[in-house]
């Protein structure tokens, strides 16, 4: 009787918007080649990525999902807004869509921008299962541009997402192709001083941490709309159009700076939404974030889209040309990044105990074996976790906040260096992006709402979020709790809350909360940029605001396909407002999914 109700009110969403696009896909095996190796993967419509979906805002659109999989499988429309019903997170919005069952999704598109999709069970998002969504608004957007394309980044990788999980859980460090060798402890050694770099290596082994844990996951082949480096998507213009594109990052694990020598790049859209715009020379790319850029080749020569990861062990690669063959240098990817100490800052949150003692039981012990994973949704994969980091005082949470970091000195050692700085990274810290031409790299901070969404206003109340882990067992978790252990983050429609991420680890976390948006504060007010995914740097506190607007049941994780899984995950309830009873049907979904 509940889930009837909830589809009348999507029902009688719909005939408020003028038109109605209906679409089909299918969700299939699909063999990817990659061009270094052929896999078996998952796909839309027979491809990986899958096809674009073009929607138009102020129309209601139906999509029929037929799952031809031997397994259950899902979609996620990730950043659009939508009735909790239709968000397609198995075990919080819906039971998930069955081995050759047809599922009907019925939402009424309310922005414009940017998006993509992808599926929210087990790991068949990272093993292909994702598609780019393009959003034409009503009027003219407030930027001009002649062509379009979507550039759909991924990390390709020979293992499938269930081997690489079981592989993590095994030896955290399993697919680290970037550990410190001999030589270069001496280049250190002649920079810094014997004494300097010994003591440094000693401080890292201490903690049993690597500088070189920057990605969880290499050996991947980086991928633009499917194509590898040597496969060589290419986007053609004419000289002097204006070229938007459209850059998602679809990877499973890896952040990518990307840049187009000799062209600068005009940011317009951060995550859909329209911002001021910002010349740049380069900019890195979170998990799950988009980007829309405007560039203007004004002669007839081809260019590289060069598309480097964070840790440098891989990149994607395409071209922008006048005519199809045409190629331009590819560029040498620059020195591996380095952890420093300033990235530890947080390093309280890091349990680094020994993987034969602590808190891991018998059951924990036999979750170790993720060969029964297959079937299980995002929702439900939490792992093992160390609870001794659930003690963590208030004091210590607070001390990661930027502005107490000032003193602590962490120059050289790996660092950035010529002084960069950027105030969403730690001081000193080893991943402060530098242009590779020595220009302009966006920040965080260049971001400014185009027009603000929401009447500005103080929050009601303030919830911290401890993003935190046990690396030697490689689980992750909030607040030192496992997804499996912990309540709800409960919220009363119509307040506005202000969270405060306290990365306590030693890793970036992409955070994306799903049905309303996130307020990333950059200082700006009125104007900060309205997103739908964070990204926290490591020992760093940021801070974002949401309007509750949306009721019912909502998923708020890392975007690291296999942090999720193994517990950086927690499931919002937003209770009261005009649909409160339809946000009621979430625990019959629960049930009915089997969760």
């Amino acid at each position: 009787m509940k889930a009837s109700l909830v589809a009348g009110v999507v029902a009688c969403l719909l005939p408020i918007f003028a038109s109605a696009g209906e679409y089909d896909l299918t969700v299939d095996r699909v063999e990817i080649d990659t061009g270094e190796f052929v896999k078996e993967g998952i796909g839309y419509n027979g491809a990986s990525p899958g096809p674009v979906l073009r929607f138009k805002e102020g129309e209601a659109v139906t999509i029929n999902v037929t799952n031809n999989l031997d397994e259950m499988t899902s979609i996620h429309w990730h950043g659009l807004i939508l009735p909790f019903s239709q968000d397609g997170v198995p075990g919080i919005s819906f039971p998930g869509i069955k081995p050759g069952e047809t599922f009907t999704y019925r939402f009424p598109i309310v922005q414009t921008g940017t998006y993509w999709f992808h599926s929210h069970s087990g790991f068949q998002e990272p093993d292909g299962a994702f598609g780019a969504i393009v959003i034409e608004p009503e009027g003219r957007e407030p930027f001009r541009y002649d062509r379009e394309y979507v550039v759909q980044l991924t990390d390709k990788h020979p293992h499938d997402g269930e081997r690489i999980m079981r592989n993590l859980k095994m030896m955290p460090d399993y697919y680290n192709r970037q550990q410190q060798t001999v030589g270069e402890f001496f280049s250190d050694a002649s920079e810094y001083g014997f004494m300097n770099t010994l003591k440094d290596r000693l401080a890292w082994g201490g903690m049993r941490m690597m500088k070189a844990d920057v990605e969880d996951v290499q050996g991947f082949v980086g991928m633009i709309n499917g194509k590898s480096p040597e496969q060589n998507w290419t986007g053609l213009f004419e000289p002097g159009e204006r070229v938007r594109l459209r850059f998602i990052n679809s990877s499973a694990m890896t952040y990518f700076d990307v840049r187009i020598p000799g062209l600068q790049m005009t940011v317009v859209q951060a995550d859909g939404n329209n911002v001021q715009p910002v010349n740049v020379d380069e900019f890195r790319i979170g998990v799950a974030e988009t980007y829309d850029v405007i560039v203007r080749p004004r002669e007839a020569e081809a260019y590289t889209i060069f598309a480097e990861s964070m840790g440098r062990s891989g990149y994607a690669r395409a071209t922008l040309a006048p005519e199809a063959g045409m190629q331009a240098p590819v560029p040498e990817m620059r020195e591996p990044a380095r952890l420093t100490m300033a990235d530890m800052g947080g390093m309280h949150g890091m349990d680094h105990g020994d993987m034969g003692h602590g808190d891991m039981n018998s059951s924990e012990d036999e979750e170790m074996n993720h060969s029964a994973m297959a079937g299980r949704d995002h929702a439900t994969m939490a792992e093992v976790d160390s609870t001794s980091m659930s003690a963590m005082s208030e004091a210590n949470s607070d001390s990661m906040d930027h502005s107490s970091m000032a003193g602590m000195d962490h120059s050289g050692m790996g660092g950035a260096g010529d002084g960069a700085t950027d105030p969403f990274y730690a001081e000193g810290s080893g991943l402060i992006p530098v242009a590779a031409n020595g220009g302009k790299f966006l920040s965080y901070a260049d971001l400014k709402a185009q027009a603000p969404l929401y009447n500005e206003r103080e929050p009601t109340r303030e919830i911290e979020l401890r993003l935190t882990g046990n690396m030697e067992r490689y689980a992750w978790s909030i607040n030192g709790v496992k997804y499996e252990d912990a309540d709800p983050i409960r919220l009363q429609y119509g307040e506005r809350v202000r969270f405060k991420f306290v990365n306590e680890t030693m890793m970036t976390h992409p955070m994306h909360l799903h049905g309303m948006w996130s307020i990333l504060d950059v200082g700006a007010g009125q104007w900060n940029p309205v997103k739908h995914t964070i990204s926290v740097q490591p020992g760093t506190t940021a801070y974002m605001e949401t309007e509750v607007d949306a009721p019912g049941q909502w998923a708020f994780h890392c975007h690291l396909s296999y942090h999720a899984a193994s517990g950086m995950f927690r499931k919002v309830v937003v209770e009261g407002g005009p649909e409160s009873s339809a946000a009621a049907v979430g625990d019959d979904v629960v049930q009915g999914g089997g969760a």
